[in-house]
C-alpha cells in the first residue's frame, strides 16, 4: 500500500501486509515557565492541510486491514445489538400547553419522527421528519425544538457537519412548511417568548463559546435580530431556557465554579434581562418559577446544595427563604415544583432516590427501588398542575422504566418498559455494588452485571467504564448493548469515579484541579482490587472511557499498561497542557476550573504530570483502539493523532495500536440510531479477538 503524504512505513503483522503509519515528525518549539517542550506532532492540528487529511485516512486504511479479519465478527455483533432494539419503538406521550406530544421510530429508520395531537382529539400530526432532514447527508442532528405559545410555529436547529453548529429554522404546524427565517452559528439552545419571538443562544464565530442571547422577530431578517445579553468573560457560557410557569425566559451564565442567572418576562420583552443574584465567588444556583414564587437549588449553605425561595419583586440572595436545609450527607441533585409538592432526587451512598416534599420543605413521600445500583432521572414534568411526577428508572439488568409517582399517594403507574427483543430475560442477569478501598482509603463505589446463570471456572473477562469528571454522574443505567459482551462470559464494571457527584459535591472536587490524579489512581486501585480478587486477570481486563473519560484511558496505560490486556479510548482529551493554553480552541477559557490554568506554573507543572500525550514513553503498551471526530469541537481530531503517533514511535512492543476517525462525524460520533452501532461492534470486535486462548469461557448452569 502506498503510505500517506508526510506519513512514514514500517511492516506490522496482523495488518495483511498494509504499513503501519507513521507521522513524519516536525518539530516545533512550545516555551512556557521555562521550560521549552519539542511536539514532534503539531503540525497535525493544520485541518485543511492535504497531508493532514492523508494521514487520517491512511491510519483508517491500516486500521481496517488490521481488523480485516473480524468482519463476520463485526456484522454479527451489529446485527445482534441492532435486534435488541424494538424497530418501531415509541416514546411516552407527554401533555403541554394543550397538546400530547411524542416520538416514534419507524422500522429501518436512523431518526426519529416527531409527532403531536391535540388533547382529546384523535388524529397525531407529523411536525418533524428527521430522516427527510438528513436525507443526503452523512450526519444530522436536531436540537432545541420548541412549539412557540400560539402552538402554532415550531422552532428547530440543524447541524449537518457534527461540530455543534446549529442552524435555526422555523416551521409552521399549519402548513407543514419552513418558513424564511434562517438563523446561522448557534448553540441550537432556543425557546419562544411570546407571540412571535423567538430567542437563542450565539456562539463565538472562532471559539464557538455560547456568548450571545438574541431575540428574533419571525418573519424579519436575522441581520435585525435583537442582542439582548452579551458575556464578556471569556470563562463563562450562556445558556437559555424558560420557567416551567412559561412566565420568564431564563438565561444562565455558568463557569465551573459560578453561575449567574438572568430573567426576562416573556410578556415583558421590552424590559430586558435582569440579573437574578450576581455571580460570587464558587457560588452555583439554578432556578424554576412556578405561581408566584422562584425556586432556587444552591450552595450557598454548603457544597451538597439544598433548595431555597424567594418572592418576584426581591430575588437578592439576603430575601431567599429555605425550603430544604443543606446536608452533609445527602445530595441534593434535582427537583420539579408542582402546585403544592416538590419531587426531589436526592442522593445518598451513591445512590438516588425520590423524595416528595411540600412546599416548606417537609417531607411528604420516600420513594424506594429495590435494587443493588440503578439510575434514576426525571422525566417530562412540563406542567405544575400535574398530580403525578414522571420518572425514568432502570438498572444494568432491568430496561429503563417510565413511571407516574402519584405526588398524593406514592403509588406508582407503569407507563411504558422498555422492550428489548431477541429473548432478553432480566433473570439471567445479576448486579452489585462494589465498594473497593482506594490507596488512600477512600471507598470507590462500582457497578458490576454479570450473567447469574454461568458458572466461570477462572476469572471472568472484564470490560471496566470509567468517567470522573465535570461532576458528572455515572449512574448504573441500562445498556442493551453490553449485554453483547456480558452474554460471551464478561462482567461489566461502571466505576463511579472521584470527579463525579455520585457521593456528593466534594467527590467531585476530590477529582478535579490539584486533585485530578485521584480519577486516575480510582480506577487503576479498582482494577488491581478486580485482579487480586480473582474475578479477573490483567490478560483478560480491558478498559472503555470516552472524552475526559478518554483523558483517563490515556492516564491508565502510561501509569499501569502492565494492568490491562486492551484499552478503548474514544475521542480522548489527551493533549492537556497544549489544549489548555490555546484559548483559541472551543472549551479551553470554560475549563480551567476544572483542570487549571496552565498560564500559572503551578497548575501546569501539575497538569503536565498527568496529562497522556506529554507522558508517553519508550515501554511496553497495551492493545490500544483510538476513536476520533474530524468535526470534533470538544476534543480537536489532532489530539487522538498525536498521541498514536507519539504512541508508534515510543512503544517497546508490538501489541496493536489503531486510530479509527470518523471523517463525517464530531464528538458523539455517528449520528443515526444504527449507524451508533456499527462503531460499539468494532469496539466489541476489537475486545474479543484479543482475549487469550486459554480463556475459560462460562458455560450455562442447568
Amino acid at each position: 500500500m502506498k503510505t500517506a503524504q508526510g506519513s512514514e512505513g514500517v511492516d506490522v503483522g496482523g495488518s495483511n501486509g498494509v504499513r503501519e503509519p507513521q507521522a513524519q515528525k516536525r518539530p516545533h518549539r512550545l516555551e512556557i515557565h521555562g521550560d521549552v517542550r519539542v511536539d514532534d506532532y503539531y503540525w497535525l492540528r493544520e485541518r485543511d492541510d492535504p497531508e493532514v487529511l492523508s494521514h487520517l485516512e491512511a491510519e483508517n486504511a491500516y486500521t481496517e486491514s488490521s481488523l480485516d479479519h473480524l468482519g463476520p465478527l463485526r456484522e454479527s455483533l451489529y446485527e445482534e445489538m441492532k435486534q435488541r432494539y424494538k424497530p418501531d419503538d415509541d416514546s411516552v406521550p407527554y401533555l403541554e400547553n394543550g397538546y400530547w406530544y411524542r416520538s416514534r421510530f419507524e422500522s429501518g429508520k436512523e431518526y426519529p419522527l416527531l409527532l403531536r395531537r391535540r388533547d382529546g382529539a384523535a388524529d397525531e400530526t407529523l411536525m418533524l421528519d428527521i430522516n427527510a432532514l438528513a436525507d443526503g447527508h452523512e450526519y444530522t442532528a436536531v436540537a432545541g425544538v420548541d412549539v412557540g405559545d400560539d402552538n402554532r410555529l415550531l422552532a428547530y436547529s440543524v447541524d449537518h457537519v457534527g461540530r455543534r453548529q446549529y442552524t435555526i429554522r422555523v416551521r409552521d404546524l399549519e402548513t407543514g412548511k419552513d418558513l424564511d427565517d434562517e438563523i446561522e452559528l448557534t448553540t441550537g439552545n432556543l425557546r419562544w417568548g411570546g407571540g412571535s419571538a423567538l430567542y437563542y443562544v450565539r456562539q463565538h464565530p472562532e471559539t464557538l463559546r455560547p456568548y450571545q442571547i438574541y431575540r428574533h422577530v419571525v418573519g424579519e431578517p436575522s441581520s435585525s435580530d435583537q442582542l439582548l445579553l452579551e458575556e464578556d468573560d471569556e470563562e463563562f457560557y450562556l445558556s437559555l431556557g424558560r420557567s416551567k410557569s412559561r412566565a420568564y425566559l431564563i438565561a444562565t451564565a455558568s463557569q465551573t465554579e459560578r453561575t449567574e442567572v438572568h430573567v426576562l418576562r416573556a410578556d415583558q420583552p421590552e424590559q430586558g434581562f435582569q440579573v437574578f443574584e450576581p455571580r460570587s465567588d464558587r457560588h452555583e444556583y439554578q432556578i424554576d418559577h412556578v405561581g408566584d414564587r422562584f425556586f432556587i437549588r444552591t450552595n450557598t449553605g454548603g457544597p451538597n446544595f439544598h433548595l431555597m425561595s424567594s418572592s418576584e419583586e426581591d430575588t437578592a440572595r439576603a430575601a431567599w427563604s429555605e425550603v430544604t436545609p443543606h446536608s452533609d450527607t445527602v445530595f441534593f441533585e434535582g427537583f420539579e415544583v408542582f402546585a403544592d409538592r416538590l419531587a426531589c432526587v436526592e442522593r445518598e451512598g451513591g445512590l438516588p432516590r425520590l423524595r416528595v416534599r411540600d412546599l416548606t420543605g417537609s417531607l411528604a413521600l420516600d420513594v424506594d427501588f429495590p435494587e443493588p445500583t440503578y439510575a434514576l432521572d426525571l422525566g417530562a414534568n412540563p406542567s405544575s398542575d400535574s398530580a403525578a411526577v414522571r420518572i425514568v428508572f432502570s438498572s444494568p439488568r432491568t430496561p429503563r422504566r417510565w413511571l407516574d409517582v402519584d405526588l398524593g399517594t406514592g403509588e406508582l403507574k407503569l407507563l411504558k418498559q422498555l422492550e428489548v427483543p431477541g429473548g432478553f430475560d432480566a433473570s439471567h442477569y445479576e448486579t452489585e455494588l462494589l465498594m473497593v478501598t482506594a490507596r488512600d482509603g477512600t471507598r470507590v463505589p462500582v457497578s458490576l452485571l454479570r450473567r447469574s446463570d454461568q458458572v466461570a471456572s477462572g476469572p471472568r473477562p472484564t470490560l471496566m467504564y470509567g468517567y470522573g469528571a465535570y461532576g458528572v454522574i455515572l449512574d448504573a443505567s441500562f445498556d442493551p448493548n453490553v449485554l453483547s459482551l456480558v452474554d460471551r462470559g464478561f462482567t461489566y464494571a461502571l466505576t463511579h469515579l472521584r470527579g463525579g457527584q455520585e457521593l456528593g459535591y466534594r467527590w467531585y472536587e476530590q477529582g478535579k484541579l490539584f486533585h485530578k490524579m485521584n480519577t486516575f489512581t480510582d480506577f487503576i486501585d479498582v482494577a488491581e482490587h478486580l485482579c487480586a480478587s480473582g474475578a479477573s486477570s490483567p490478560d483478560r481486563l480491558f478498559a472503555r472511557g470516552g472524552s475526559a473519560g478518554g483523558l483517563l484511558m490515556g492516564a491508565i496505560t502510561n501509569l499501569r499498561p502492565d494492568l490491562f490486556r486492551g484499552v478503548l479510548a474514544g475521542v480522548p482529551f489527551v493533549d492537556v497542557v497544549t489544549t489548555m493554553l490555546d484559548t483559541s480552541i472551543p472549551l479551553t477559557t470554560f475549563e480551567w476550573r476544572e483542570w487549571g490554568d496552565p498560564r500559572e506554573e503551578e497548575a501546569y507543572r501539575y497538569m503536565l504530570s498527568y496529562s497522556p500525550y506529554d507522558n508517553v514513553e519508550a515501554k511496553d503498551y497495551p492493545n490500544l483502539l483510538v476513536l476520533a471526530g474530524l468535526h470534533d469541537s470538544q476534543v480537536q481530531y489532532w489530539e487522538p493523532a498525536k498521541w498514536v503517533a507519539k504512541l508508534r514511535d515510543l512503544r517497546t512492543n508490538a501489541n496493536r495500536l489503531l486510530l479509527k476517525t470518523n471523517m463525517s462525524a464530531g464528538h458523539s460520533g455517528a449520528s443515526g440510531r444504527y449507524q451508533r452501532l456499527v462503531e460499539r461492534a468494532l469496539e466489541y470486535a476489537f475486545v474479543l479477538d484479543l482475549l487469550p486462548t486459554d480463556v475459560n469461557r462460562p458455560e450455562t448452569s442447568s
